[in-house]
């Protein structure tokens, strides 16, 4: 098969998978709220203070990321008080932490300030720190060029697009 880089040309990024992801998370408040609810954040009040939005955007954000099933609703009524809900990650927000992971590794080397990095991911059983890898399916560590780029099924040509 043909690395697909070696024309470029020739396909269409219409039906790309990053562009509809970023539709889903590619706003800063989008990625702190997973940031919050990958940290054990649930409840609307924490997310506004910890996230640092107002309550008319932090609504709004929510209710979209609970639209696009990364996040769902839960009823909890503490006593003598209203039903309220608390947002609980679902397994597809879940699957954000090695995206997460990367933003953090790669903010932490190219983005900290000059006192270092404000927070450390460790392995809870041998305590050296977690970083994000690019891996194939069969486990093998993969660098950069070692990286080919084929069709996939939903690949849409350019010569195939309107049709």
């Amino acid at each position: 098969m043909t690395d697909l880089r070696e024309d470029r040309d020739a396909w269409s990024s219409a039906n790309c998978s990053i562009a509809r992801a970023m539709d889903i998370v590619g706003s800063r408040s989008a990625m702190l709220v997973m940031r919050e609810a990958l940290l054990g954040t649930r409840r609307f009040d924490e997310f506004v203070r910890r996230v640092g939005i107002g309550e008319p955007a932090m609504a709004a954000r929510l209710k979209e990321m609970v639209a696009a099933g990364l996040l769902e609703r839960i009823p909890y009524r503490e006593p003598g008080q209203r039903t309220r809900h608390e947002y609980q990650l679902t397994r597809k927000g879940r699957e954000l932490l090695p995206v997460i992971t990367a933003l953090r590794d790669w903010g932490d080397t190219w983005a900290a300030d000059d006192a270092g990095p404000p927070v450390r991911a460790t392995h809870r059983g041998c305590g050296h720190p977690i970083r994000a890898a690019l891996r194939c399916a069969q486990g093998h560590d993969v660098e950069e060029g070692n990286i080919e780029i084929l069709a996939g099924p939903g690949l849409v040509r350019k010569s195939d697009e309107g049709r």
